[in-house]
């Protein structure tokens, strides 16, 4: 078992990565990755690796889905009372992972979680779909809950309050954070482990590049 996973390796070839092609602003370069990936089969390329820690400095992981992005920063939604809320209450600095493996390439970003605007959160609500509104009015996310049954009830109980509105309205426990970038680093697969990584770091207004080491 050992041996196989040892012998399971990639070698990178598929593009390379020069500070001479970035742009001068991470998140235009972003957008300019995040459209060439969305350019081929890859599933959900918005998705995100979210990592918070809290003030004793515990780490914690998961999957996200970016949902909007604009000069600013990052957008995701969730649950207020949730783990990752809570860490972001007691330390707002976190990081963010894309992987595309498809084209080889990563992008990391560390940043400060900030709330959005109550409006913000609405208007992306409005838009999703009745069945994943009716889950965020549901989920009391992150707590323990005896058992499924528990949630399909609930379900049951929300479907029949909302049954008549055809507008379901936002839960004041659920909305945005906007990840405002303090350094991006761009990955970008190369042969024999000989990476490209260039690294975005915020300086006053401005955003310094430079080269790490793979």
């Amino acid at each position: 078992m050992n041996r196989d996973i040892k012998d399971m390796r990639e070698n990178y070839d598929k593009s390379f990565l020069q500070k001479t092609n970035l742009k001068s602003n991470p998140i235009d370069q972003f957008s300019y990755w995040f459209d060439e990936v969305k350019a081929t089969n890859t599933k959900e390329p918005n998705a995100m690796i979210l990592a918070t820690s809290n003030s004793n400095g515990t780490p914690s992981l998961r999957t996200v889905l970016l949902k909007e992005m604009d000069a600013e920063g990052f957008v995701f939604y969730t649950n207020y009372n949730s783990q990752k809320a809570k860490d972001i209450a007691e330390n707002p600095i976190v990081s963010l992972l894309f992987l595309w493996k498809e084209m080889e390439r990563q992008v990391r970003i560390t940043g400060l979680a900030e709330k959005i605007s109550i409006a913000q959160s609405s208007e992306y609500f409005k838009s999703r779909p009745r069945g994943s509104k009716i889950g965020a009015w549901v989920s009391p996310q992150s707590e323990i809950i005896a058992s499924r049954e528990i949630l399909e009830s609930k379900n049951a109980d929300i479907e029949a309050k909302f049954k008549d509105s055809e507008d379901i309205p936002l839960p004041l426990f659920w909305g945005g954070y906007i990840v405002k970038p303090i350094t991006v680093e761009f990955w970008q697969g190369r042969p024999d482990r000989l990476h490209d990584r260039l690294k975005y770091s915020r300086k006053n207004k401005n955003w310094i590049i430079s080269r790490l080491a793979p």
